[in-house]
């Protein structure tokens, strides 16, 4: 049985948009997402979905009364999968799976009801059923009247591409040829944003670019939290429809020295990256699309791990947390999808404060990383 893997549609919605066109041409500008807004009792940098994008989860909040008291991260995976199904042309005749995580989960609705809870002593009636994390990949089902397996779960920052993950080892397995994928994340939240503080890693940078990802001199941790969801359709196989092919997967974690900790040369990094090359010579490699958050440890060592596995010939190295901020479980997809955008117009999408790479001629094959709290790491070859 063929192992090939095609990645037949992709689709988001997140601060650059919600269509492909209009998403990489806000990836060719060097403009970032960031505005302020008051959360945790402050002035905060944060990247909310553009108008066009917030336009259409209200109207699809509002079109089925079932679906007003859904949390964001359910109502953006919704309308994603809706978009990802219609691209690849799959209807409801067709049995596909669906795994679409988030690392915090329903964080909006949770802080209203336990804030009601608290001042009232009472939990509303739906408090419960629309705060769990499986009701992401749930009411998507019932949103697309799908047959197959659902499953939601929560990798830290790494969901995402773990939902690849198992979508690619169930389409291996035979038991299904289709699988939707990806994951979703609101985390624009008070309590969120105060987290992220208390681990002493947000950003309060007043420069033009608040968010530093990649910037391997940076004094101090920029990291900037973001809003999206992206999901993409697998299929088993080679398609003729095939925005680009799944040539490698790698997965690994590590021992931890503290809950949030990573090695000093990411050894997670090391060891998934060679389990996604293990099939070609790292030469071939044009682009990494790297995780860095813009946190200093979390950019440095990523840049370690990468150097130990390519050695002094880099490929093209890039992130796209400068500029949308880190949307945590939904983030890998996202990194995907501006891999898969590079690879379909030819066109590298570098760092602005970053040193001018080395270009290589074609963007054949990128590797996308993504790591989450506790050392998961994860990365995916893709290829033409």
């Amino acid at each position: 049985m063929s192992k090939t893997i095609s990645i037949t549609s992709i689709a988001s919605i997140s601060p650059l948009g919600n269509d492909s066109k209009t998403i990489w041409e806000n990836y060719q500008n060097t403009n970032h997402c960031f505005t302020n807004h008051f959360l945790d009792h402050k002035e905060t940098l944060v990247a909310k979905l553009d108008d066009d994008s917030n336009e259409i989860i209200e109207d699809l909040k509002q079109s089925d009364i079932k679906y007003k008291s859904l949390d964001k991260t359910v109502l953006f995976a919704m309308a994603v999968s809706r978009k990802a199904i219609e691209n690849a042309g799959w209807t409801t005749n067709d049995v596909f799976g669906i795994n679409i995580g988030s690392s915090r989960g329903a964080t909006d609705l949770f802080e209203k009801h336990f804030q009601e809870y608290l001042e009232t002593g009472k939990a509303q009636t739906l408090a419960s059923p629309t705060t769990t994390l499986g009701n992401i990949s749930s009411w998507v089902a019932h949103d697309l009247q799908s047959s197959g397996p659902e499953i939601s779960h929560s990798i830290t920052c790494s969901t995402a591409l773990h939902a690849l993950l198992n979508g690619v080892a169930w389409l291996r397995s035979g038991m299904i040829d289709k699988f939707l994928v990806g994951g979703s994340e609101a985390p624009l939240t008070d309590f969120t944003i105060g987290q992220m503080r208390a681990l002493k890693i947000y950003s309060n940078s007043e420069e033009a670019f608040p968010n530093k990802a990649f910037d391997l001199e940076k004094t101090q941790n920029t990291m900037i939290l973001g809003e999206g969801a992206a999901v993409c359709c697998l299929e088993m196989g080679r398609k003729e429809n095939a925005l680009a092919y799944v040539e490698g997967i790698g997965y690994a974690t590590e021992i931890l020295e503290h809950n949030i900790s990573i090695s000093a040369e990411a050894t997670c990094f090391q060891k998934s990256m060679k389990m996604a090359l293990e099939n070609i010579d790292s030469s071939e490699v044009d682009v990494i699309v790297m995780h860095a958050p813009g946190t200093k440890a979390g950019d440095l060592t990523e840049f370690k791990a990468i150097q130990k596995v390519f050695g002094t010939e880099l490929p093209m190295l890039t992130t796209n947390k400068w500029k949308i901020g880190h949307t945590f479980g939904a983030s890998g997809m996202l990194s995907m999808e501006l891999a898969i955008l590079m690879v379909q117009h030819q066109e590298f999408i570098g760092v602005p404060f970053v040193e001018v790479q080395k270009p290589r001629k074609h963007i054949r094959k990128v590797l996308v990383n993504s790591v989450g709290f506790g050392g998961n790491a994860v990365s995916i070859l893709l290829g033409i």
